[in-house]
């Protein structure tokens, strides 16, 4: 007997996408995207820039400006939705230069996604010219305010930068690079 065929409306319903990473493992995948877009930086670790999020987030706990961490799935895969189109790796030149920029980064997502009304910036500048660090937060607003409200409005973005973020994860190149050497 052959099983009745769907009702044509179920066959339109959009598939449901299921992505999962812990927070470690998306922070690991954000590290070794920048270590990967910022490769003229040849001493840069993809714990860097983990320790400079870190940072920030420790520093901003302690001094009582947020009562929980910010650093959560959902948050991250907006600092990597704001590094991916913010930072050229070919216009970054030094450690110091990324580690700015990404503070930058940090700073609109904190503005954008935390908990509280306004942060200090002290905890995201690392350069004595605040004027550059408002020049490139204008910057990045001009070029990402759409991207940065669909990825809250649209399920199937987000989910997409998600599922992005997490194939930054370099294990299977590292993998196949592992069996060459073995040889």
């Amino acid at each position: 007997k052959v099983p009745p065929a769907a009702p044509a409306a179920a066959a339109a319903t959009p598939r449901r996408v299921v992505v999962q990473a812990s927070t470690s493992e998306l922070l690991r995948c954000l590290g070794e995207f920048l270590c990967r877009r910022c490769y003229r930086l040849k001493h840069l670790s993809p714990t860097d820039p983990v320790l400079w999020l870190r940072s920030v987030d420790r520093s901003l706990l302690l001094q009582g400006w947020q009562d929980q961490g910010f650093i959560t799935p959902a948050n991250l895969v907006f600092v990597y939705l704001l590094c991916r189109e913010a930072l050229r790796g070919e216009d970054i030149g030094s450690q110091a230069e990324l580690q700015a920029s990404f503070l930058t980064c940090l700073y609109l997502a904190y503005s954008y996604m935390g908990n509280e009304i306004s942060y200090p910036l002290k905890p995201f500048l690392v350069e004595s010219c605040k004027e550059a660090f408002w020049d490139r937060c204008l910057s990045i607003i001009d070029l990402m305010s759409p991207k940065m409200l669909q990825v809250n409005a649209d399920p199937h973005y987000f989910t997409q930068v998600f599922a992005d973020l997490k194939k930054e994860s370099g294990s299977e190149e590292k993998g196949r690079l592992l069996i060459g050497l073995d040889r």
